[in-house]
C-alpha cells in the first residue's frame, strides 16, 4: 500500500490500541496509524492473535515491534505482514527501564549493526516496508556524526523511512515522560539528515502541537508524527485530510464521531469487549469545548460500571448538549 506518511499518529503504550485507532480513523482517512509496541518475544510466546488484532478500517496502519534478535524479529515481521499490516516499524527510540533491560528501544542507537541485521532478516521474509523509529542519540553519544552514522548503516540494510524523535534519550536518571520533555529539541538535525539522505523518507516527531507547526516542518521533511497531542486534543484530526493532504476530508462533526463510535462499540460489546476499554478514548474528545468537563465527569463515573453500555455515552452527549442549549 503506497500510503503517505505526511501525518502520522505515534505508537503509544496503552493508548493507541485498535479501539483508539478506529476512533482516529473516523476523524481522518489519510493519517498513518501505528500500533502500540509489541515485542517479538510476546508474539512468539504469547497470544499472537490478540496482539495482531486490528480493524480493517484502520488502514494504513503499521505494526511496531520491539526486539534485538534478527531471527526473532524476522519471525514477528512475517506474522505481521501475514496479518495485513502496511508497514513493520522497529522501535529504536523508547527509553523505558523495561525496554532497556530487554536490550532494545533507544538502547539500540549504539548498535546500528544489530539494527541493520534485524532489518536485513526482516526484509528477507516479507516485501512489507521495514521502517525505524529512533532518537537523535543517547546520553553522551549525541553528535550529529553519531546520528548520521546510525542512519547510514541502517539505510544501507534496506530501511527507506526513518521516524526521528528530535531529541536524544537519556537512559539513566529520566523516566519516559521526562525523556519526552527534558532533552533539547533539535529539529535542525532532522532537517539536516533529510538533506544528507534526500532519497530517504524522513518523518519528524517530538514537540509538535498544531497544524501550522506541521506545515512549517513539512517544508523540510516528508512527514510529521504526533503522539499525545493527537490523543489529548484530537479535534484537529478533523482538519488533517483537508489541510495537509489536500483531500476532501471527513464531513463528520465531533457529535457524528461519537454516534459512529457508539455503533462500533455496540458491535464490540457483543464480542465481550468491556465498555471502559473502548470508551476511555472518548474522554478527551471535546477537550476545550464548552461542556467538556461535564462530558468527562459523566463518562468517568459510569463507563466502568458493570453492565454499562453505549447509553452512557449518549447520556453524556445529551447532558453536554443541554448545557450548551443545543437541544431543549
Amino acid at each position: 500500500m503506497n500510503a503517505s506518511h505526511r501525518f502520522c499518529i505515534a505508537p503509544m503504550m496503552e493508548w493507541t490500541d485498535r479501539h483508539y485507532r478506529y476512533l482516529a480513523r473516523l476523524m481522518s482517512q489519510q493519517t498513518f496509524l501505528y500500533t502500540e509496541m509489541v515485542t517479538s518475544l510476546a508474539l512468539i510466546h504469547g497470544d499472537r492473535t490478540r496482539f495482531l488484532a486490528y480493524n480493517e478500517e484502520e488502514h494504513p496502519v503499521a505494526l511496531q515491534l520491539g526486539g534485538n534478535q534478527a531471527k526473532q524479529m524476522a519471525q514477528a515481521a512475517e506474522w505481521g505482514a501475514e496479518a495485513g499490516f502496511d508497514e513493520i516499524n522497529i522501535n529504536v527510540g523508547c527509553p523505558s527501564d523495561r525496554v532497556q533491560a530487554g536490550g532494545f528501544g533507544a538502547y539500540l542507537m549504539r548498535e546500528p549493526k544489530r539494527v541493520a541485521d534485524c532489518v536485513r532478516a526482516m526484509k528477507a521474509v516479507t516485501p512489507t516496508p521495514i521502517t525505524v523509529k529512533c532518537r537523535l542519540g543517547v546520553d553522551d553519544d549525541d553528535s550529529y556524526a553519531f546520528f548520521h552514522d546510525f542512519v547510514s548503516e541502517v539505510a544501507e540494510a534496506g530501511t527507506e523511512l526513518f521516524i526521528v524523535h528530535a531529541r536524544k534519550a537519556l537512559l539513566k536518571g529520566l523516566n519516559p515522560k521526562q525523556n519526552r520533555e527534558i532533552p533539547e529539541l533539535q529539529y535542525d538535525k532532522v532537517y539536516r539528515i533529510k538533506q544528507d539522505f534526500p532519497k530517504l523518507e524522513i518523518i519528524l516527531n517530538g514537540g509538535v502541537k498544531s497544524i501550522p507547526e506541521m506545515q512549517q516542518h513539512l517544508k523540510q521533511v516528508d512527514g510529521v508524527m504526533i503522539g499525545r497531542e493527537a490523543y489529548k486534543h484530537p479535534q484537529f484530526l478533523l482538519d488533517i485530510d483537508r489541510v495537509l493532504f489536500d483531500a476532501d476530508g471527513t464531513k463528520n462533526s465531533l457529535v457524528d464521531v461519537v454516534h459512529l463510535y457508539c455503533r462500533y462499540m455496540d458491535d464490540k460489546l457483543k464480542e465481550g469487549v468491556p465498555l471502559n476499554a473502548m470508551a476511555k478514548h472518548l474522554l478527551s474528545l471535546f477537550q476545550g469545548v464548552p461542556g467538556a468537563k461535564l462530558w468527562r465527569r459523566h463518562l468517568s463515573e459510569h463507563i466502568h460500571q458493570a453492565g454499562a453500555d453505549t447509553a452512557v455515552i449518549e447520556d453524556a452527549l445529551l447532558l453536554m448538549q443541554r448545557e450548551l442549549s443545543l437541544v431543549d
